[in-house]
């Protein structure tokens, strides 16, 4: 097996497994459940992997790794300004929870769980980790004057809460939005562009520079 055979055949592995945790729970999914969907024996699982916790914490890292890099990226862009960066922050927060809800779903069950501390210390490491980067563009904008001073741990909690709260209800916010709730393609792109417009607008108002 080639290299580029080697890393489709892990990916897809993740990938399937994310399938399954998010609709069966971590509990409820075997290993075997995995290997017969992903078309794979038991023993390339534990090749890769080794154990499904550890499937579960490189499927973590996995979903993760870009978002680490383009928050780097972005908070080092010395071209853009302050709200440039953070109306970038939304527009990707947005689309990647709402086009990732699966996964999202899979860390809200595994951190509300006290099964395995290696896993919610992973999490809690990685989120800590990109605050720090958003901590740091809205520090720019108050040395630059553009941004007040405000709760910034608060305000990551009111942007995440907000996009988590219409993706973990969704047939409350079909109702309201008059969505077939069985038609995810409309629901994605209705809500993406209302919690966009919605959630620029209200940093706007809260970071805006008096």
């Amino acid at each position: 097996m080639s290299p580029v055979e080697k890393t489709d055949k892990r990916e897809h592995i993740l990938l399937i497994a994310e399938e399954l945790f998010a609709e069966k729970g971590f509990d409820g999914t075997s290993v075997r459940d995995i290997a017969q969907l992903a078309s794979v024996n038991l023993a390339m699982i534990s090749y890769y992997f080794g154990s499904k916790e550890n499937l579960l914490k490189e499927l973590i890292e996995y979903r993760f790794s870009t978002s680490i890099s383009a928050l780097e990226e972005r908070t080092n862009d010395q071209l853009q300004s302050p709200w440039e960066k953070i109306e970038w922050i939304i527009d990707f927060y947005v689309e990647r929870i709402i086009n990732n809800s699966r996964f999202h779903n899979i860390l809200s069950q595994e951190y509300n769980t006290g099964r395995s501390k290696e896993i919610k210390e992973l999490i809690t490491d990685i989120k800590m980790q990109n605050l720090e980067r958003i901590k740091k563009i809205i520090a720019e904008g108050q040395r630059k004057q553009a941004f007040r001073r405000v709760d910034v741990e608060m305000t990551m909690a009111t942007l995440m809460g907000t996009i988590t709260q219409v993706v973990k209800i969704k047939n409350v916010y079909c109702a309201l939005l008059k969505i077939d709730s069985t038609d995810d393609d409309e629901y994605r792109k209705k809500v993406t562009v209302r919690l966009k417009t919605h959630l620029k607008d209200l940093f706007r108002a809260h970071l805006e520079a008096k």
